[in-house]
C-alpha cells in the first residue's frame, strides 16, 4: 500500500475576523488499505482529505504521498491520487458517459479509437456499458456517482480519496457505491457520515473542531465519535 504522511500538516485561513485554524497540525502515517475519516460538518475532515492531492495546501508542515511532497510536486501526486467529490456534477462534465471517461483517459491513451475502446471497457466494469451514449443528465444520482468513480479509476491511481461520496444518495445506491469503494484494490481514504461504512474500514480518524480527536481501529474510533456527539448533545440540553 502507498504511504500517506502528514508531517505537522495544518491549515490556517485569513478571514475578515482574523486568522482561523481550520485544521490543527497533524502528524500521521497512513498505510492501511481502507482509512475512514469521520466528524461533524465543518470539523476539518474534508480539509484533511483535500491535503492529500493538493486541493488544499498546508499552511504549516507538509503532506507526502510515497515520499513526494504534495506542495512541491502536485502534478506528480495527482497522477497517483484520484479524488471523488460529494456531488458528481463537480467532475462529470462531458455530454455522454463514454465521452466523460474518454476525457479522463486523454493523457494516457493518445489514439481516439483506443481511448474509446478503453472507456467502454471501464464502463462495462461498472455495469454502465448500456449507458455509454446516454446523456449524463439522464442518469440517476447513483449512476452519476458511479460514472464519476469510473472516470477516476480509469487512469488506475494508487490512492482514491472519496469526500462524502454517498451523502446525496439513497440507501440502495449508498450500499452499492460503498461496496465498490471498500472493495477497491487501491488505498482508500474515505470521508463519510455513514458510520456503517466507516466501521468497515481498517482504521478510522475522528476529527473534531479542527483537531485529531481519535485515531485507531474502526469500531473503537466510531464508538468514540458517537460518544462525543452524545456528550455534546447532553451538554446542550
Amino acid at each position: 500500500m502507498p504511504t500517506l504522511s502528514f508531517d505537522a500538516a495544518g491549515v490556517t485561513v485569513d478571514t475578515p475576523h482574523g486568522l482561523k485554524v481550520v485544521l490543527e497540525p497533524i502528524t500521521l502515517e497512513l498505510t492501511e488499505r481502507r482509512i475512514g475519516v469521520v466528524g461533524a460538518n465543518g470539523s476539518g475532515k474534508s480539509t484533511l482529505a483535500r491535503l492529500v492531492n493538493g486541493l488544499v495546501t498546508a499552511t504549516t508542515g507538509r503532506v507526502l504521498v510515497d515520499g513526494v511532497d504534495v506542495a512541491r510536486d502536485a502534478s506528480r501526486v495527482r497522477r497517483r491520487v484520484g479524488f471523488v467529490f460529494t456531488d458528481p456534477a463537480a467532475q462529470v462534465v462531458m455530454p455522454t458517459c463514454v465521452e466523460d471517461v474518454e476525457l479522463s483517459l486523454r493523457r494516457h491513451v493518445k489514439r481516439a479509437a483506443a481511448r474509446r475502446a478503453r472507456a467502454l471497457e471501464v464502463l462495462d466494469s461498472f455495469d454502465l456499458a448500456d449507458l455509454a451514449d446516454t446523456s449524463v443528465h439522464a442518469l440517476s444520482g447513483g449512476q452519476r456517482q458511479m460514472l464519476a468513480l469510473a472516470g477516476v479509476l480509469a487512469v488506475q491511481p494508487a490512492v482514491v480519496v472519496a469526500d462524502e461520496p454517498t451523502t446525496l444518495l439513497d440507501l440502495a445506491n449508498t450500499r452499492t457505491v460503498g461496496d465498490v469503494l471498500l472493495g477497491l484494490d487501491q488505498q482508500l481514504l474515505l470521508v463519510t457520515h455513514d458510520l456503517a461504512l466507516a466501521r468497515r474500514c481498517d482504521r478510522v480518524l475522528v476529527i473534531e473542531d479542527g483537531r485529531l480527536r481519535y485515531d485507531g481501529a474502526a469500531d473503537a474510533a466510531v464508538d468514540d465519535y458517537v460518544a462525543s456527539v452524545e456528550a455534546r448533545s447532553g451538554a446542550v440540553r
